[in-house]
């Protein structure tokens, strides 16, 4: 109620609009996290598949899957170190978030014109609608635009993220979904090579094309995003002062805090040591269908070989990948629905059940996805692809997609509830958050590092596509669900996810 004599409403009314203004400000602030998940998206969907049609073959490509492991292990550190002592006009994220979103640019016009590089650099001048070998020059420069990307593309988005009220977390993690889904759709539905034929060459047939037109689309997002962010951040510069004052002091310079990390790990208490453990275990299981996803679909179930022939194999290998896409997008739906719920399931549950159950939804979703490729593969013939078509030959994509959209479930606990049983385990002992967020990266990042080095390998030995590595993901999914249970200590309830949040912010500030 107004005092007598005033009208509360235009000062309400402003108080609204500036209530507004501030929230359209934070919103549109956090919008470079969509241009970065957008790659991201492409990145997950579309460069395993087309590795192997430019000519890899399939048991080395989860080699090219390390650049982000170094980049979790040892650029991450490196760049906070820097940005932290900053002391450029614009900002002390700034420059970084720019020039990471610069030099994603660069690896994702490398990618997209990858093949067309190369046949100026000395690659067969053969169409390639007819060209079934290798393209050597173009692989050189897809392999460097890969790495670059996957490499920078998790320091990019550690320095985007918002370390402020739980707010602005919320509003990133909206914008990376938003950037997901749209990048998942177009891959999906994105015939880039119908609305823009010019995108064809004699280097890059249909599926190159489709490549090259997502990737193309990435890039102007990612400006996009860039530019608006930039324009609207809020940023406090860093004076020499500051840098060799208190400022520096506090920080240590983000070089100290990467080696009383290491130091730290050397006293974790034995309940620590088996949270960081498992939580490599788990991840170890979740690598494979990571890496492998929209290729199992292509391979296994559509039947197709990604050898760059336009002939009807590769054309059923491409519908399967697209198929993919659709997958990880009900992936990404079902995450996001289930987020929601792991609060209140941790406090109902504990987070080490949840944590269980999430392990034995993997090893079951694995298995079937092992055993639905097999029974997809067996007795098939190419000799019998003139009467089957590239939608689904044998009807099992709608249950190669419910697989998709159930995995999603235990992703969501994947990316959450480790972290928050590992910050009430530090939070009961009286450690650090932003250090125990530290050790988390360092053994997610050594997982996928051996997962990349071993998975190709192994499916090479056996020459059975995909099965060997799923197969083995699920058997290590079953294994650490047992062990979460016998290993783990009993946490209180779901408020580690809230510590969570906290945590982060200690570590990347």
């Amino acid at each position: 109620m107004a005092p007598p004599g005033e009208s509360g409403g235009p000062s309400n009314g402003g108080a609204r609009r500036k209530t507004l203004t501030a929230a359209l400000r934070l919103f549109l602030v956090c919008m470079v996290s969509g241009g970065i998940q957008y790659i991201s998206a492409l990145e997950m969907s579309l460069l395993s598949p087309y590795s192997q049609n430019l000519g890899i073959p399939h048991k080395y490509v989860s080699m090219l899957w390390i650049g982000g492991p170094i980049a979790g292990f040892l650029v991450n550190p490196i760049v906070g170190y820097y940005s932290d002592r900053c002391t450029i006009r614009i900002g002390r994220r700034r420059p970084f978030i720019i020039l990471e979103c610069l030099i994603i640019c660069i690896s994702g016009m490398l990618i997209g014109f990858s093949a067309d590089i190369g046949r100026y650099l000395g690659d067969t001048k053969e169409n390639c609608s007819t060209y079934t070998g290798p393209r050597w020059a173009a692989t050189a420069v897809y392999v460097v635009g890969f790495l670059l990307l996957d490499c920078v593309i998790h320091t990019a988005q550690a320095s985007a993220a918002n370390h402020g009220p739980s707010i602005g977390q919320a509003i990133f993690s909206v914008w990376m979904a938003i950037g997901s889904i749209l990048g998942y759709a177009a891959v999906a539905y994105g015939t880039w090579h119908r609305w823009f034929p010019s995108l064809k060459t004699s280097a890059c047939c249909d599926a190159c094309a489709d490549l090259k037109g997502a990737f193309l689309t990435a890039v102007v997002l990612i400006v996009i995003s860039t530019v608006v962010t930039m324009l609207l951040a809020d940023e406090q510069s860093l004076d020499n002062e500051g840098v060799g004052g208190a400022a520096f002091a506090q920080t240590c310079g983000g070089l100290n805090a990467f080696i009383d990390l290491f130091a730290s790990l050397k006293n974790m208490s034995p309940a620590m040591f088996r949270v960081l453990a498992l939580t490599a275990f788990t991840w170890l299981s979740w690598f494979p269908f990571l890496q492998y996803n929209t290729d199992w679909m292509g391979r296994e179930i559509y039947h197709g070989n990604p050898n760059g022939v336009a002939d009807m194999a590769d054309d059923k290998y491409n519908a399967g990948v697209r198929e993919g896409a659709i997958g990880l997008l009900l992936c990404s739906a079902s995450l996001g629905a289930t987020s929601f719920l792991i609060p209140k399931l941790c406090r109902k549950l504990t987070s080490k059940v949840i944590w269980s159950i999430s392990l034995f939804s993997v090893f079951l979703i694995m298995a079937g996805m092992v055993a639905v490729g097999v029974v997809s593969t067996k007795g098939y013939s190419p000799s019998l692809s003139t009467s089957l078509t590239v939608a689904g030959p044998d009807n099992l994509n709608a249950l190669a997609l419910t697989m998709f959209a159930l995995i999603g479930i235990p992703q969501a606990v994947l990316y959450s509830v480790p972290w928050a049983v590992a910050a009430e385990v530090v939070a009961g002992e009286g450690g650090g958050q932003g250090v125990t967020v530290g050790a988390i990266t360092i053994v997610i990042s050594l997982s996928q590092l051996l997962v990349g080095l071993t998975a190709g390998p192994i499916d090479g030995a056996f020459n059975k596509g995909n099965a060997p590595a799923f197969g083995i993901g699920g058997a290590v999914a079953f294994i650490c669900a047992i062990l979460v249970v016998l290993a783990l200590p009993d946490t209180k309830d779901g408020r580690g996810l809230k510590r969570l949040l906290l945590s982060r912010e200690d570590w990347s500030n």
